[in-house]
């Protein structure tokens, strides 16, 4: 009963998803109510099935889904007021259009014979006077091109031909006797200029043409892309009449239940006796929904009730929206194209190379409302199916819905169900997660003050699940067997290292302070040193962090300049210093070593120094 698509040309496919079960919740809600009747002052539309229903959620982007009856033909009806309107408006312009048709509502029902008593127009476009004003106003050769261009308009905003039904549209040209005594009246008092009859035979047309749930729901994301169908990319209106259809329909689409609708619903809409009903929340998406059975205005009571409570629990009401509605995927990437700043030895490397596309870090921005949350999770939802852990990044987010964190915490559950991780860069607990969790199978998971730590605990899983088995943590180094001695002959090595003093320094003491002057040769044997440095604000971030293996303080002790950033114990760390003075000895006691060393000194200060700046490039310096 769930469907999701996001192609013009594939119907909707049975996808799960978090949005696609929130729309289906909505349908097994409201198909219950069985209240309401048919149109049966149209003989055709009495005789649809009464309980076809359908819902259609489309995005500006073009991600449609769906549950139900969404590709059950149905006539269009008065949902096509507001595009006829569009078109007359293209053809005429605002102004000649306006001295035709007034924006006011009428508070009173859809076919209504009457007129403005002091304008002697119709008072908009949404009631059937209106509308048949409108359609007399679309140029055109003779009376099959006016409503040949009628249907190509439509056509642009559905991305595919509408098809008129013949049976339907004989039916109201039987009984439409109320819709030619407005035109007669129209015509009367000038509004409408020659035969009426062909106006309102255009009208009838118009209003039996065949779309389907999934149709309306792209049309309507149409008026919500600003006139650009999200799919094939065609204009279907430009911009500033987007605004003006929109705010008729705001006003007058849902006729004498207008401010009902806007009360309890919040979105631009259209209703048609033909079951359907048409919601566009501007920039964001359109919802269609497809029952027959009308309420007293002539509105679907499921389309009513379905989109109340896909206003409600998705938060779309348009006057809940006081900033920017989009949340922004501003990045992703995985750990193998983005590691951390922790320096790692080559057979790290080498498996986060093979296996770091597991992992995944997105970074998003701006207020994440349903359309943001909808999009991130869509992205989620996408990724490969053997992802191993996914990060995200909320420090630039500004406000969260209930729904978006809602959405959020699904498609979190959903991964830690398939045994995939998940943590969270969330130091303001945006999302209300004040700590993080140990246990692998909450799908809360870890919660990160910075992305660097989070990304680090990512290379972690992967380095724990894909190390060959038998793998052991390589135990502390001794002086000799650090990388720095590797090209010293054995006597020459042994030599050396009784040169070094071996320290212990506890975590999170100072090393080294900035600015200090040469304070020797300094070889990780065993934990991590951390080097830091300052922003504007005065924060302090990791630069890199450097591990067994490494070593610092060669630049300084070789060119004398003094220490540029603060060097602090990462976790408890052993090192082997050798002085500045027992460093300058070796010039006259032990040139050729000496040489040696500096040699693995320079490549090795050369590959932390590039793995540092790419780190810096890849995190934007956060």
């Amino acid at each position: 009963m769930v469907h999701s698509d996001s192609t013009a040309a594939n119907p909707i496919s049975a996808a799960p998803g978090v949005v696609a079960r929130l729309i289906d919740e909505v349908y097994q809600l409201c198909r219950t109510d069985t209240s309401g009747e048919l149109a049966d002052y149209i003989p055709e539309l009495a005789a649809v099935q009464p309980d076809s229903f359908g819902i259609c959620l489309a995005t500006a982007d073009g991600q449609v889904y769906g549950s139900g009856d969404v590709h059950t033909p149905f006539t269009i009806q008065s949902i096509s007021k507001p595009f006829t309107y569009a078109l007359a408006l293209a053809d005429r312009g605002p102004a000649a259009v306006a001295q035709r048709i007034d924006v006011e509502p009428t508070g009173e029902p859809f076919n209504e014979i009457s007129l403005d008593p002091r304008t002697q127009r119709p008072r908009n476009p949404m009631i059937n006077a209106g509308a048949i004003t409108a359609a007399s106003l679309v140029e055109g050769r003779d009376p099959a091109d006016r409503f040949a261009r009628i249907q190509r308009s439509y056509g642009r905003f559905a991305g595919r031909e509408l098809k008129l039904n013949e049976a339907v549209y004989a039916s109201e040209a039987r009984t439409g006797f109320r819709n030619r005594a407005i035109g007669y009246l129209l015509r009367g008092v000038g509004i409408v200029d020659g035969d009426p009859d062909e106006a309102v035979d255009r009208y009838f047309r118009q209003c039996s043409l065949d779309v389907t749930c999934r149709d309306l729901a792209l049309m309507a994301a149409t008026l919500a892309n600003n006139g650009v169908h999200p799919l094939t990319h065609e204009r279907a209106l430009v911009a500033p009449l987007v605004e003006q259809v929109l705010s008729v329909m705001t006003t007058c689409g849902m006729y004498d239940a207008a401010g009902d609708w806007v009360t309890t619903v919040g979105l631009p809409a259209k209703s048609g006796v033909g079951g359907g009903i048409l919601a566009v929340l501007p920039g964001q998406l359109g919802i269609a929904v497809y029952s027959p059975r009308l309420d007293e205005h002539g509105s679907s009571v499921r389309g009513v009730m379905a989109c109340r409570e896909l206003s409600h629990r998705l938060g779309l009401h348009f006057l809940h929206v006081t900033r920017g509605a989009h949340t922004a995927i501003r990045a992703s990437y995985s750990v193998a194209e983005a590691p951390s700043r922790l320096r790692r030895d080559p057979e790290e490397l080498e498996l986060l190379r093979a296996h770091g596309d597991r992992v995944r870090i997105v970074e998003l921005a701006g207020d994440l409302l349903f359309a943001g949350a909808e999009s991130t999770v869509r992205a989620v939802e996408q990724l490969p199916g053997d992802l191993e852990a996914l990060v995200l990044d909320l420090r630039e987010v500004g406000d969260v819905s209930d729904i978006a964190a809602r959405m959020l915490a699904d498609v979190q559950a959903e991964l830690a169900a398939a045994g995939c991780r998940v943590a969270l860069v969330d130091p303001d607990a945006k999302l209300g997660h004040m700590s993080s969790s140990l246990d692998p199978a909450d799908p809360v998971g870890r919660v990160f003050v910075d992305r660097d730590s989070a990304t680090e605990w990512c290379e972690q899983l992967v380095l724990d699940r894909h190390r060959p088995p038998g793998y052991t943590v390589p135990a502390a180094l001794r002086v000799e067997e650090h990388p720095a001695m590797a090209e010293l002959p054995d006597d020459e090595c042994v030599r050396l290292a009784r040169e070094f003093e071996i320290r212990t320094i506890a975590r999170g003491e100072l090393v080294i302070a900035r600015d200090s002057p040469r304070a020797g040769l300094f070889l990780i044997l065993d934990g991590r040193v951390r080097i830091t440095f300052e922003d504007n604000a005065g924060r302090r971030h990791r630069l890199i962090t450097l591990s067994p293996g490494m070593s610092f303080g060669e630049i300084s002790l070789l060119t004398g300049v003094h220490f540029s950033n603060d060097i602090y114990a990462e976790t408890t760390v052993r090192l082997a210093v050798l002085s500045p003075e027992k460093f300058d000895r070796l010039t006259s006691q032990a040139p050729e070593v000496k040489l040696a060393l500096l040699e693995r000194l320079a490549t090795a200060a050369y590959s932390q120094t590039d793995a540092a700046v790419r780190a810096l490039a890849a995190h934007g310096g956060a």
